[in-house]
């Protein structure tokens, strides 16, 4: 666990990595975000089996268990919140169900940031379709979502060819009219490109591991 030195006397957000890596370095990469952000504690652990994470539906019904399993191990290992860091809020509400503590979903906490920010709210993501949770949320301010071209896995965004080909498909979302931009997969953090796109394009946009950490932060104790 890697803590804030200004906080090590609190308990740790829990941060849930749907992308299965054996390097730990690479699991923590969101959770050292918003240690560094928000000043908080964090604890990540990843889910087994998902060298890809979550990119379509089959991917997401073999990860709902092993997040529940997961959320309900940091649980009971004294984490004071949970993190789901994936845009798609997979078994969000089944693990609200299991763990005592309060669990946030990445693509929630985007979407409820940007309602704060925009009126017409664009969603970048690795699918065809905005994530159902975004969608339902963003309501009559869902303005329109793109998938950057060749795309299809968060580990795509890694590829040389991954960041150009989202700046292109954010540049189309805010010609369509979008005033805010949502970046709906958290792989989108871990190649850092959410200042790019605002020098380029000049709107805001929502990474969705800040948005939860945000949310993570209000009312956190020891």
């Amino acid at each position: 666990m890697s803590e804030s030195s200004s906080t090590a006397h609190a308990r740790p957000i829990g941060v849930i990595r749907v992308l299965t890596s054996e390097d730990p370095a690479v699991v923590a990469t969101h959770g050292k975000v918003i240690e560094e952000r928000y000043g908080l504690p964090t604890v990540s652990r990843c889910i087994p089996g998902q060298p890809h994470g979550i990119h379509d539906d089959e991917s997401e019904a073999r990860a709902e268990p092993k997040i529940v399993d997961l959320a309900r191990e940091l649980a009971e290992a004294g984490a004071h919140a949970l993190i789901i860091s994936c845009a798609a809020d997979p078994a969000l509400q089944e693990t609200r169900r299991a763990v005592g503590i309060p669990v946030i979903g990445a693509g929630s906490a985007a979407a409820a940031v940007a309602l704060g920010l925009g009126r017409r709210i664009g969603v970048l993501g690795i699918r065809d379709e905005a994530p159902p949770a975004v969608r339902a949320l963003l309501g009559d301010r869902f303005t329109a979502s793109a998938r950057p071209h060749g795309v299809h896995r968060t580990t795509d965004l890694l590829a040389p060819e991954g960041p150009p080909a989202v700046l292109e498909a954010a540049t189309g979302l805010v010609a369509s009219g979008a005033d805010t931009l949502l970046l709906a997969c958290t792989g989108l953090n871990t190649i850092g490109i959410r200042p790019l796109l605002e020098e380029r394009l000049g709107v805001p946009v929502v990474d969705p591991v800040l948005a939860a950490g945000l949310l993570a932060s209000y009312g956190h104790g020891g």
